[in-house]
């Protein structure tokens, strides 16, 4: 018998979808089609110019040009403490802080230290594309626990308990959250850390969105409500989101000491340093001040807005208000079972395919966060093209 080319453990990996849906509205872009693209979770701002300043300093630098440590620079590291310590009032020694090849990597690194085949992992729906992946990866089950949209997408200690089995090692809680744009209050913070406290879970809370928070919502970090949950918990997060750098790669994870030392040894293995250049960017970004993230975030808040208004008034769909990061997740479950532009729509990958044949416009459906009927839309970009992406969008659910 042949043996497979690719091992199963790859090869049962799912490829990203929302790089997918990029990367096909990109392409259809080249070859001439008025793509609009919904999908990818990436500012449209450059990269703030003292960071990009900061970068061609450290080009010109020999030191620049070889190996650093595998778990960061530190100088880097000391900044992200303090960082963390100014923008959440989490304390850490700069030890504790892990630089990754990206917020990405950061959940690879945490599931790697953290999971053993057959423990189980509760990841509420809808959840960014990216996590069951590395628990699969690692042996592990991923479980997932569906929330809705009359929950606010947010799920309960009722719901993590039904859940919770002996098997259970822990929870990916993620606010404000990709792909539902939901945050929790500080009091629902406090009860679900307060479960994972009392059932010894560990806790990998992803805060990359923790600037993008609009209205009257606040951001809170879990160890901060809860220190208690500290010693069983892997903060996750990076620069990318925050001062619009997605490509230069730099995350970073903050956990105990004996789970730092642990992807020390994984990282020095697997990747060695994350590239000296984009650190000494990153360093610049977290030790400079927020006020170009404050204009980056003005931006975002009007276009939610403004993407709130138009998905709202379109007939069959369903949607809340995004609270933050910056994404909306409206539910076409009412438009399933019926005719659009002459096509019996079954399920919202199917309307994804529709919208994007039909009227260019693409979007990630729900059934990549594990949500089907809903959809991702990103507001991260311009101004014109959200509203002529959605105009197109109204007009084809109109055609039913």
């Amino acid at each position: 018998m042949a043996k497979n080319r690719v091992s199963n453990r790859i090869g049962a990996i799912a490829p990203s979808a929302t790089l997918a849906v990029s990367s096909k509205a990109k392409a259809l872009r080249a070859a001439g089609k008025p793509v609009i693209g919904f999908g990818a979770g990436e500012p449209d701002f450059a990269t703030p110019d003292y960071i990009v300043e900061a970068a061609v300093a450290a080009c010109t630098d020999p030191k620049s040009h070889r190996y650093s440590p595998a778990p960061g620079l530190g100088e880097l590291r000391k900044a992200v403490a303090e960082k963390t310590k100014r923008d959440s009032g989490l304390e850490v020694d700069p030890s504790q802080v892990i630089i990754t090849n990206g917020g990405k990597h950061a959940v690879y690194n945490s599931i790697a230290v953290l999971v053993d085949p057959e423990d189980e992992v509760i990841i509420p729906a809808p959840f960014w594309t990216t996590y069951p992946e590395p628990v699969m990866l690692a042996g592990g089950v991923p479980v997932a626990v569906e929330t809705t949209i009359d929950a606010g997408f947010k799920v309960t200690v009722g719901q993590l308990e039904a859940a919770r089995t002996d098997k259970t090692k822990a929870l990916v809680f993620v606010s404000p959250s990709n792909p539902s744009g939901a945050i929790y209050t500080k009091e629902e913070i406090a009860a679900i850390g307060n479960w994972a406290v009392e059932n010894e879970i560990w806790v990998i809370t992803d805060e990359i969105y923790e600037h993008l928070v609009y209205g009257d919502n606040t951001f809170h970090s879990m160890p901060v409500v809860v220190p208690e949950v500290a010693e069983r918990c892997i903060i996750v997060n990076g620069v990318a989101k925050t001062y619009a750098m997605t490509g230069w790669r730099v995350g970073w994870s903050i956990s105990p000491a004996d789970t730092a030392k642990a992807m020390t040894s994984l990282q020095s293995h697997q990747t060695s340093n994350v590239a000296n250049v984009s650190q000494l960017a990153a360093l610049a970004a977290v030790e400079g001040d927020l006020t170009a993230v404050h204009k980056m975030r003005e931006a975002f808040d009007r276009r939610r807005l403004a993407m709130y208004e138009r998905l709202s008034a379109m007939a069959g769909v369903k949607v809340l208000e995004p609270q933050g990061a910056f994404y909306a997740f409206p539910s076409f479950e009412e438009l399933l079972g019926k005719n659009i532009a002459g096509v019996k729509i079954e399920s919202t990958l199917q309307l994804a395919d529709l919208a994007l044949e039909k009227v260019n416009v693409a979007f990630v459906p729900g059934e990549a966060f594990g949500s089907p009927g809903y959809a991702r839309f990103s507001f991260a970009l311009g101004d014109d093209d959200l509203a002529e992406g959605l105009d197109r969008l109204g007009n084809l659910l109109a055609d039913s």
